[in-house]
């Protein structure tokens, strides 16, 4: 079985280096997570609502935009990604860019990738402490658009200037 995993993993590389094993960890690790939240969920005799209300999806995917840029981009938070990142400089607005060292890395490096864990986090949220993640939720989404609103802001004294 190890031999026909590692043909694959030879097979799908070619001459990249890519961490599938790395990857494999990850998705063990996402899927422990969630088997965790369901156990938590059903221990704590909550259910898993019906439907979700569209505040609590706007509330969750602007929360998640926001989180999932905070740690994989902010400077502030740049000490928990220093084990699995290389610093390349400054990114965006407020951001920095750094290349990924290894599977960790390129989940902590990239917000798209950890908006799935951090949807998750908010989707269990909802089910085990919904006022506190709602709070929360709310929050951050106050982050997002008030970084929006200072981009805009910038973008006229600019073209005002």
């Amino acid at each position: 079985m190890t031999e026909i995993l590692e043909k694959t993993e030879q097979n799908y590389e070619g001459e990249h280096d890519r961490p599938l094993r790395g990857y494999v960890r990850i998705l063990g690790a996402y899927g422990g997570t969630v088997a965790v939240a369901a156990t938590a969920s059903m221990l704590a005799g909550r259910r898993v609502p019906d439907h979700v209300g569209v505040m609590d999806l706007l509330l969750m995917a602007a929360c998640t935009h926001k989180v999932s840029r905070r740690l994989s981009k902010d400077p502030v938070t740049s000490p928990l990604r220093a084990p699995f990142t290389r610093y390349e400089g400054q990114g965006g607005p407020a951001e920095v860019d750094e290349e990924p060292r290894g599977a960790v890395g390129e989940l902590l490096a990239c917000p798209f990738c950890l908006a799935q864990w951090v949807a998750t986090a908010y989707a269990a949220g909802l089910v085990l402490a919904p006022r506190v993640t709602r709070i929360v939720g709310a929050t951050m989404t106050a982050v997002a658009i008030s970084d929006w609103l200072q981009l805009a802001y910038a973008k006229l004294m600019k073209s005002a200037g």
